[in-house]
């Protein structure tokens, strides 16, 4: 309990001052929807190229979106004092990190749900797919896990905007390739048992699970510091 609790108060919290506020959610779907129209007609995406096509508009517009949502996971607490406060609390520094793990995977969910049956009218795909919906979560987890890291170390910086997609999308490349060829290969017909799901969705995992551990790890280093 001393490690989840507080960890549900930060996550609580979170959500009651994007309730209040909506300026992640609503900034970062109205970027998104207006990738999906432009990506639309500027590519003339046709029936016969959907698979092609579709899945690089569909993540470029999730990865933006949801970077735009991430850079702000301590922006806030830096520009009111809360930040030293977290730091200062007797409190884990894992479940302060997990905690703004979970604020930005839940507002990169909200945000793809509400833009996945957009692009699906768009592009013309099926959007009601397990194999799709399986390598949304995991890909969101593992951009939400390392862009809240990179984003408590951008906000040290005066160029946060900068910082954070520079450093933050040549690390995350490998699961952004990931969902990309996954979605493409369910947007073709196929499969969750098919040769480019099967190799790309455990190594997705994979990454997941690398990221969970040595995330938070280096969070309290750079806490400390």
């Amino acid at each position: 309990m001393r490690f989840w609790r507080p960890m549900a108060a930060l996550v609580w919290k979170d959500l009651l001052l994007e309730l209040r506020s909506r300026d992640i959610v609503v900034s970062a779907l109205v970027f998104g929807l207006l990738v999906a129209v432009v990506f639309n007609f500027a590519l003339n995406v046709s029936p016969g190229r959907v698979a092609e096509l579709a899945p690089g508009i569909l993540w470029v517009a999730f990865a933006f979106a949801g970077t735009l949502a991430m850079s702000r996971a301590f922006v806030r607490e830096r520009e009111q004092g809360g930040l030293e406060g977290l730091l200062l609390a007797p409190v884990s520094r894992d479940a302060i990190f997990l905690g703004k793990v979970l604020v930005s995977f839940i507002f990169m969910l909200i945000i793809e749900a509400a833009l996945l049956p957009v692009f699906a009218v768009l592009l013309n795909f099926s959007a009601f797919s397990l194999t799709l919906a399986l390598t949304i979560l995991l890909a969101t987890l593992g951009f939400a896990t390392l862009g809240t890291l990179f984003s408590a170390i951008a906000v040290q910086t005066r160029s946060r905007e900068i910082m954070l997609p520079a450093l933050f999308f040549p690390v995350i490349l490998p699961v952004l390739i990931g969902a990309v060829e996954v979605s493409g290969t369910v947007m073709g017909g196929g499969g969750l048992g098919d040769g480019g799901t099967a190799r790309w969705l455990p190594l997705m995992a994979v990454f997941d699970a690398v990221f969970l551990v040595i995330c938070p790890w280096i969070f309290s280093i750079i806490a400390e510091e």
